[in-house]
């Protein structure tokens, strides 16, 4: 029996396992071109200054005034509540304060009686001042008795203590009603404030963005009712993690994209860097600036964002899953396969920069994927 078949089945076989070892990498040559590293960070957008507008009293609300979107004045009530009580305190102040008030008057009843008793005590210590000296002249000149001159005497000192009494209740209650007048006065104003504070304002110039009140809903106190902020363009607030953290730099540019127009690109510039870790998350917090205005943005929406960190042009670049390990390629040397040690610089997600190794015209055997 003929052995040459059996010898072309062995000469295809190997031929065929040769031409497999070669299909398993195919040859790539590096090049050269921009190679941007970015650190990728996700956030929100989020208006200038945002704050949160709270209820100061509790009670129901009886008047809604604004709407989402509304743009309102410093000082501009958004909210009315109503609560009795501090209305009747109110009223029971007021009241309180205007008696207080009158009893401290020209046309004070108490003080007018008082003045009229200090009046007359120091109209009969003088008379009696003047009856006891000429009492006392007389009796110089031994004209009169001793008992006379006792006798003015004694009168005359009375009416000077009378005098001093007298003297003593009008100042001592006109302090009593000027501390009352005082005090009063004082709990009008507290239950002045209290009331005003039925009226939920602002106490800047602002955008309503959202309200989440409704009138006849009860609220508590410190409850909140609204969101504001500056009616300025919005700010994105980006979370990097703490590993990137050392990258990122004012000034730079940032590129995003938001969940609520897909596909849109928006240019933002690294405007804060917040110094201090967010400890649960280990991330930080880096506030960009859009560079130009969108035509519409949406608060509160979420996006996705690459800071540009560094851009280099005319760079050799190979594809990442070229390199073995973290400084080696593998390139075929005289038809032969030779492991060459290279030195990287910047890496993105799809290639890295090559410094040193290999030039354009080395080639690399890259497994075929």
């Amino acid at each position: 029996m003929s052995v040459f078949p059996q010898y072309i089945q062995l000469l295809i076989l190997a031929v065929v396992i040769v031409g497999q070892s070669c299909n398993d990498h195919q040859v790539i040559y590096p090049e050269k071109k921009e190679l941007i590293e970015a650190v990728y960070a996700s956030g929100k957008i989020v208006p200038e200054n945002e704050y949160k507008l709270s209820a100061l009293v509790s009670g129901t609300i009886v008047q809604k005034l604004v709407q989402d979107g509304d743009t309102i004045r410093a000082g501009q009530p958004l909210y009315v509540i109503s609560n009795e009580a501090a209305q009747a305190r109110l009223d029971a102040a007021y009241k309180a304060y205007e008696i207080a008030r009158a009893n401290l008057s020209e046309n004070s009843p108490l003080l007018h009686d008082l003045r009229l008793s200090l009046q007359n005590a120091a109209v009969k210590c003088s008379t009696d001042s003047l009856n006891y000296h000429r009492r006392k002249n007389l009796w110089s000149k031994q004209i009169g008795t001793r008992d006379n001159l006792d006798n003015a005497y004694s009168a005359y000192q009375i009416a000077r203590n009378q005098e001093k009494i007298a003297e003593q209740k009008y100042y001592s209650a006109l302090n009593d009603l000027q501390v009352q007048y005082r005090n009063a006065h004082s709990q009008w104003v507290a239950a002045r404030k209290e009331v005003e504070e039925l009226y939920v304002r602002s106490d800047r110039d602002g955008i309503v963005y959202q309200t989440f009140k409704e009138a006849g809903e009860f609220v508590y106190v410190n409850e909140v009712v609204a969101m504001l902020g500056d009616k300025t363009l919005p700010v994105v607030r980006l979370a990097v993690d703490q590993q990137d953290i050392g990258s990122i730099r004012t000034g730079q540019q940032v590129l995003l994209e938001t969940d609520a127009k897909p596909g849109e690109i928006y240019e933002a510039t690294v405007s804060y860097i917040f110094p201090v870790m967010k400890e649960p998350d280990q991330i930080f917090r880096v506030d960009a600036r859009f560079t130009r205005a969108p035509d519409a943005f949406y608060m509160h929406s979420s996006i996705e964002a690459n800071i540009i960190v560094q851009r280099k042009k005319n760079t050799l670049v190979i594809p990442r899953n070229a390199l073995s390990g973290s400084d080696s390629v593998w390139v075929n040397k005289d038809g032969k396969k030779q492991k060459v040690f290279v030195q990287t610089g910047i890496a993105t997600l799809e290639c890295v920069e090559i410094l040193s190794g290999i030039d354009e015209h080395t080639p690399i055997l890259m497994a075929v994927q």
